[in-house]
């Protein structure tokens, strides 16, 4: 390689110019690892949830699963992060300074061989003057000894131009010493100059070059080591990710998750009953008797549900002004026979309308108070009464903890306050223990306030149990009379204690309507805000609602608050709750009631 002073420029600038290749497709995988990164995270914000700490939604385990599972994904995104971090740094980083500083040391050296080189041929220039003016000497010594002779040889020469000749012979051959003298001492240092260049400069200046091309290929495979072990610094932590995701995906429970919508949307009313059976044929069947007078079987007497003023769906106005009392329609139990003097029967109907109205109604269940609540422009429902039982006993459980948490701090403070106050009183130069009364006044009412809190929810909350757990005998109640006897329910779903209290015959007069006409007159009828139509049957059973027919068209007097009912009242002035999924509503600006 002692003559491939160009081939080895060449190869080293190729050199130079792979380092800086590789480092370029380092750079292009930092900013694939970096965009990849800051999707993944976008990817994990878009679907993140934003809730605010006051959001009570349930938590199902597949939702938790997803959720940490986005977590796992973001810390993996932080991972392909830290690649890119540690590649850009022990890789990209080292290459650019290291091909700088080969460009620096390639320069040197190839400056150094071009020197050397340089050098070497004005030593050649030098030599190869010496020898062409020694050669010019000696032709004219040549010369000047040929004229010497041919003047020496003729005899006509004078001795003055002989001697003259010889003279400029002497110079010439002189001159020509001196050139030959200076030739061989150029010659001789040329040849020295050109062994040095050839076996001490050049080959230094070569290894120099080897050695620096050495350590770019070593660097290289540095910087491919340092490249995988940037991927796989990360390795155990990404397969922590991973894991999590399994764990995640494992923690999901069907069984949980249906459990938690069973709570979600429980709503503690009671199912609706069994419709009795309502024998019209014991009309015929004693038309057609042998025309002795028979009284008919207690047994399967009941009052007309479907047409009975003191059905559910009839008994609601204590929301507005009560509707009139109607007939009775003709039912078995309101029909007595009657013997004319030829022995021939007819049917009298002795029915009271207000009597049998507000008997039914003492008969049946108690009715919600606190739906009286509920007008328009009225205070808050602080009671949570507009909401199911099931709902409503949650949402109370739920105040009465929250209160107790707050009474525990308020209860903190004042122990706080009282050691403060006791190490004031013990010494006065740390603070004025008169100056922590107000505060401690302050915090003593607000432990009363809360104990009144919690005890007035607490109220709220029992008499919501006590409901639950009178409905749930009252169904299990039904169940056994409804095999034994099947005749003692009333026409909402209400049981008797006693069987004899069901109505047999004609009802008797009693004091007791008028005063429980007055209890629900007292409040006017709010006004009608729009009008809906049902899209679907509602049977109207539970208290506090009102049953409807498909088609039917009610007067809408207060919107849904977001717990899925909606008031409606009849033409025939009775109101309740009617589900909001079954009805189209109509708002009417400036609308006012029937």
């Amino acid at each position: 390689l002692k003559d491939q002073f160009d081939n080895l420029d060449k190869h080293t600038q190729w050199g130079i110019d792979f380092l800086e290749k590789y480092a370029k497709f380092v750079k292009e995988r930092i900013e694939i690892e970096q965009n990849y990164a800051k999707q993944l995270r976008n990817l994990v914000k878009k679907y993140c949830p934003k809730r605010s700490p006051k959001d009570e939604e349930p938590r199902f385990t597949s939702c938790i699963a997803f959720f940490n599972i986005l977590n796992e994904l973001n810390d993996y995104a932080g991972q392909r992060e830290v690649v890119a971090e540690e590649m850009g740094h022990r890789v990209y980083g080292e290459l650019m300074r290291y091909s700088h500083d080969l460009k620096t040391e390639r320069k040197m050296h190839l400056q150094e061989g071009r020197k050397a080189q340089q050098y070497l041929d004005m030593c050649w220039k030098q030599m190869d003057n010496s020898k062409k003016k020694f050669e010019r000497e000696c032709r004219e010594a040549e010369k000047a000894q040929q004229s010497y002779e041919r003047l020496d040889n003729d005899t006509n020469a004078t001795k003055a131009d002989v001697e003259k000749a010889k003279q400029q012979l002497n110079l010439r051959t002189h001159m020509a010493d001196e050139n030959k003298n200076e030739y061989a001492a150029q010659l001789q240092n040329f040849n020295g100059e050109q062994h040095k260049h050839y076996y001490i400069v050049i080959p230094q200046i070569y290894k120099q070059l080897q050695e620096m091309d050495e350590r770019r290929t070593i660097k290289l495979s540095e910087c491919y080591k340092g490249f995988a072990d940037s991927e796989r610094k990360v390795i155990p932590i990404i397969s922590k990710c991973l894991e999590g995701m399994i764990l995640a995906a494992k923690s999901v429970d069907e069984h949980r998750d249906s459990q938690l919508v069973i709570d979600c949307f429980k709503s503690g009313f009671e199912p609706p009953g069994d419709f009795p059976f309502e024998d019209y044929s014991q009309n015929i069947y004693r038309t057609i008797s042998d025309g002795t007078i028979s009284t008919p079987k207690q047994e399967g007497m009941r009052i007309d549900s479907k047409t009975t003023v003191g059905k559910a769906k009839g008994k609601l106005w204590l929301f507005g002004k009560k509707p009139k009392p109607q007939s009775p329609p003709l039912t078995p139990t309101s029909l007595y026979t009657s013997s004319t003097p030829n022995g021939s029967q007819y049917p009298i109907f002795s029915i009271e309308p207000v009597h049998y109205c507000t008997s039914d109604i003492k008969t049946g269940k108690p009715r919600i108070p606190s739906f009286r609540s509920l007008k328009r422009g009225g205070p808050a429902l602080e009671d949570f009464s507009h909401l199911p039982p099931e709902q409503r006993r949650k949402k109370l459980q739920q105040r009465i903890d929250e209160l107790n948490r707050e009474l525990q701090k308020e209860t903190d403070q004042k122990d706080a306050l009282i050691k403060m106050k006791d190490v004031y009183e013990k010494n006065p130069q740390m603070g004025d223990p008169g100056s922590l009364q107000p505060k401690l006044t302050e915090t003593m009412s607000n432990m009363d306030r809360l104990r009144m809190e919690i005890h007035k929810n607490e109220a709220w909350l029992s008499e919501v149990e006590g409901k639950v757990a009178a409905r749930s005998d009252r169904r299990h109640s039904s169940d056994i009379n409804h095999l034994v006897t099947q005749g003692r329910e009333s026409p909402e779903g209400s049981y008797t204690d006693d069987a004899n209290q069901e109505v047999r015959g004609p009802p008797q007069q009693h004091t007791h309507p008028a005063e429980f006409d007055d209890e629900f007159e007292d409040d006017d009828p709010l006004p009608a805000i729009g009008h809906c139509k049902a899209i679907y049957p509602f049977d109207g059973h539970n208290e506090g609602t009102l049953a409807m027919k498909e088609g039917e068209i009610l007067y809408v007097i207060e919107e849904d608050k977001g717990d899925g009912w909606t008031r409606a009242r009849r033409h025939n002035g009775e109101e309740g709750y009617v589900p909001t999924s079954y009805i189209d509503v109509t708002l009417e600006k400036n609308s006012k009631g029937a």
